[in-house]
């Protein structure tokens, strides 16, 4: 096992990363920019090296200076979190030619993942559908109308590279295809480096189903059930559940198998998410496949009793998967809110500033991943979250009921926060019926 690990992130998943690493005894590094001085896991580091500078270029995405921390705090290995360069193999290279492990897939394997056809072949090659569409890079304007013809409108132009939202134009009918294809091509290079992009048939209302899965390097994979994560805007994530409310038992144990199928195809090792998309005819197909701990992995530790973080740890020092799938037991239902410092009201423009007061709820079955405290000032140079509040209760309708109450007894002063609306996400009807979509915040819910 690791005896000291680099943290090379910030906020709620740095400050959960150095949770699990205190009660594995390993010692941790923690790096920080200079307006992240009073993050909250810089208490509990054994050591904390700043960075220099405040914006995320020239500070946690800046390799060659989290490498010179590593060459002064001799760490045995690098934790990335998510974000930042959570799936980034260039800095998985220079670690590993280093000597540092770097906690998630092996470099060779996140190069080839980094694009995203890579893995749509391998996945469909196992024998699992894909979303229809291109996998080869589109070229052309030509080659790109004959296979918007073949596939169908409405559709996405995506680059080959993209993430996290990013890189993505949507085409809803045949006229627009030209346009969106150029500025697809245009930002794909400016935002990866790279001009490549593919077409993908747009499944408007279907549901977006996660799976979560632990694999060790000798081939063993397990998956701990599924995440409903549907509801979302601007394909962001706002709230996800697990398990995922209403979905056919018989799909359910398809995406379940098929997960494990891709994980072992593809040779991927510690924890990942492979992301699946379900029609309203119960038609699912594998979408993409996340190399590293995911924002919404609490849910399923919650509903399965199994620590993510601590297993992919052990998982990255080399150590065989101590689970069989039989262990797993899912046990009632979850729902994780995210609360970002954002205005509803005003288009959920960011809101910076100083949290003059954070009261967090307490009570059984509720959990808060935070770094903020009374006092913190929320910089606006990163990711507005501020918090994930993340309840249990014995079935879905309890659990809606505990996460009412939950976000209710939750005050943050100063600042604007998602709170409001994810209350009137909780007393929707049709949220609480479990019928809603990829599209249905934008669509159905937010007003005109």
């Amino acid at each position: 096992m690791f005896d000291k690990i680099l943290i090379a992130n910030r906020g709620e998943i740095a400050f959960r990363i150095v949770r699990a690493c205190r009660e594995m005894g390993i010692k941790t590094v923690g790096i920080f920019s200079d307006v992240d001085r009073e993050l909250l896991h810089l208490r509990f580091v054994d050591q904390k090296v700043s960075l220099g500078g405040d914006k995320a270029d020239e500070t946690y995405l800046d390799i060659e200076k989290i490498i010179k921390v590593c060459h002064l705090t001799h760490p045995a290995a690098v934790h990335p979190g998510y974000g930042f360069l959570a799936e980034n193999f260039l800095l998985a290279r220079r670690l590993e030619a280093e000597g540092i492990t770097f906690i998630g897939p092996q470099a060779e394997i996140l190069e080839k993942m980094k694009n995203k056809l890579f893995t749509k072949k391998v996945v469909q090659e196992a024998g699992i559908p894909v979303i229809p569409g291109s996998l080869t890079p589109i070229t052309d304007l030509s080659e790109a109308k004959t296979v918007a013809r073949e596939v169908g409108y409405p559709l996405a132009v995506k680059a080959c590279l993209g993430g996290g939202g990013r890189g993505i134009r949507v085409v809803e009918r045949a006229e627009g295809l030209e346009e969106a294809f150029l500025r697809a091509k245009r930002e794909a290079a400016l935002a990866f480096g790279s001009d490549e992009v593919y077409i993908e048939k747009l499944l408007g209302r279907a549901r977006h189903i996660e799976v979560q899965i632990l694999a060790d390097k000798f081939g063993k994979v397990v998956h701990l059930g599924e995440r409903e994560c549907s509801l979302q805007r601007r394909r962001q994530k706002i709230l996800e559940e697990a398990p995922a409310p209403t979905l056919d038992r018989e799909v359910r144990n398809k995406i379940l198998q098929a997960a494990v199928a891709a994980t072992q195809a593809l040779g991927y090792s510690t924890c990942g998410t492979l992301e699946f998309l379900v029609t309203e005819e119960g038609k699912y197909y594998f979408m993409e496949f996340n190399a590293r701990i995911q924002v919404e992995h609490p849910v399923t530790e919650m509903i399965t009793g199994v620590d993510i973080v601590r297993e992919q740890i052990s998982l990255a020092a080399g150590e065989p998967l101590s689970l069989k799938q039989e262990d797993i037991i899912i046990r009632g239902h979850a729902i994780e809110m995210r609360v970002n410092a954002e205005n509803p009201d005003k288009n959920f423009a960011p809101s910076p500033g100083k949290i003059s007061k954070f009261d967090l709820p307490r009570g059984p079955g509720v959990r808060v991943d935070s770094h903020c405290y009374s006092g913190y000032t929320v910089p606006s140079y990163y990711d507005s979250l501020v918090a994930k509040v993340v309840v249990w209760d014995s079935d879905r309708k309890f659990a809606i009921r505990r996460a009412r109450e939950t976000l209710q007894s939750m005050e943050v002063s100063g600042i604007h926060t998602t709170i409001p609306f994810q209350m009137k996400i909780l007393q929707n009807p049709e949220f609480m019926e479990g019928s809603f979509h990829t599209r249905f915040i934008e669509e159905d819910f937010l007003p005109d």
